[in-house]
């Protein structure tokens, strides 16, 4: 019997993956600064998104896995040109390390569920309050660490609250633009 080998990623798959870790490094650098402790605001949640709607569970979380690795080893991939363990452990890593669970948590969905329109939707806003739940723990603890504990309400105010429209809005916008891109996927 011949021996089965997991399926490799073409060529195409390679380009696409890399080509949406791009523009999640571009989209990160699109930021709207805010003074401590708020976090800022920027469009990398439209490309996490739109590399999920559009490249599927598997690409997409490889790409948002590349995006990670890229800024964890001090590519200036992240906001303000950013890189480096300094951002993963600082007080806005827990948001960008969320975005490898939002993406697990979409691969699961689609995969056990389907990759309806229903589907993608739900794992997306679930996907984005996955995320804001372990970036605001982390954001909590670290705060704690420096000796300036706040309330989990504090902390939704200055980091989820004012986000949760316009990351709402960008998820629209991913997903309009997948179904754009689709057949090029």
């Amino acid at each position: 019997m011949p021996e089965q080998t997991a399926p490799q990623l073409r060529t195409k798959d390679l380009t696409l993956i890399a080509l949406f870790t791009v523009l999640m490094a571009v989209c990160a650098w699109i930021s709207v600064p805010v003074p401590a402790p708020f976090i800022q605001f920027t469009m990398q949640t439209f490309a996490i998104f739109a590399a999920l709607f559009a490249l599927g569970g598997k690409r997409g979380t490889y790409a948002i896995t590349a995006y990670l690795l890229l800024g964890a080893v001090g590519a200036p991939v992240f906001s303000n040109f950013r890189g480096g363990l300094g951002v993963l452990l600082g007080t806005t890593g827990g948001y960008i390390l969320g975005f490898f669970f939002t993406a697990l948590l979409y691969w699961l969905m689609t995969a056990k569920l389907g990759n309806t329109l229903a589907v993608k939707i739900a794992a997306g806003a679930l996907g984005m309050a996955v995320c804001y739940a372990f970036g605001t723990a982390w954001y909590l603890v670290l705060y704690a660490q420096m000796g300036k504990p706040m309330g989990v309400l504090t902390a939704l105010g200055y980091c989820v609250f004012p986000f949760i429209l316009p990351d709402l809005l960008k998820l629209s916008l991913a997903l309009l633009l997948s179904q754009r891109v689709e057949k090029f996927t």
